[in-house]
């Protein structure tokens, strides 16, 4: 299992956790409040990092909260963070999830699939034991059958 303790995540808001529709919030990202909150549970440290400010920053934030998400640092490395609003911020993250990378936004499953991929692989591979199993109870089943 990857251990993302300690491991910064900085993650966009509009497109990313949402679908573009700013200055208003967007239509939630499917699995992206599921995903975001178990990488949590594993100890990453999430940080919103967003174009947003004022009013519709905080509109963001809060349905963050109000979906389970409550983010370390908010456009900033850690919550004490002094911002200078006049400097073009850069967050110092480990990963950063942001719906412009190169290639586009994978969805929240890609970005598990990535993030996760050992556990990916273990699910397939239990997945493959299963199928091989049932289908052998179902070869010993019509065996039996066609004797009686």
């Amino acid at each position: 299992m990857v251990d993302f303790t300690g491991i910064k995540i900085a993650v966009d808001f509009d497109g990313t956790i949402v679908e573009h529709a700013y200055p208003k919030i967007g239509k939630e990202k499917l699995f992206a409040f599921q995903t975001l909150k178990e990488l949590d549970r594993l100890g990453a440290i999430l940080i919103l990092w967003t174009i947003r400010t004022g009013a519709e920053l905080n509109e963001a934030v809060e349905y963050c909260r109000m979906n389970g998400v409550e983010f370390y640092a908010v456009n900033k490395n850690y919550p004490e963070e002094i911002v200078d609003e006049t400097v073009s911020r850069k967050i110092n993250a480990d990963i950063y999830i942001d719906d412009k990378n190169i290639g586009g936004f994978p969805g929240w499953s890609g970005v598990w699939q990535i993030l996760k991929p050992y556990e990916v692989e273990e699910m397939e591979a239990e997945k493959r034991i299963f199928s091989a199993r049932k289908n052998i109870f179902k070869r010993i089943f019509k065996l039996l059958t066609r004797n009686e």
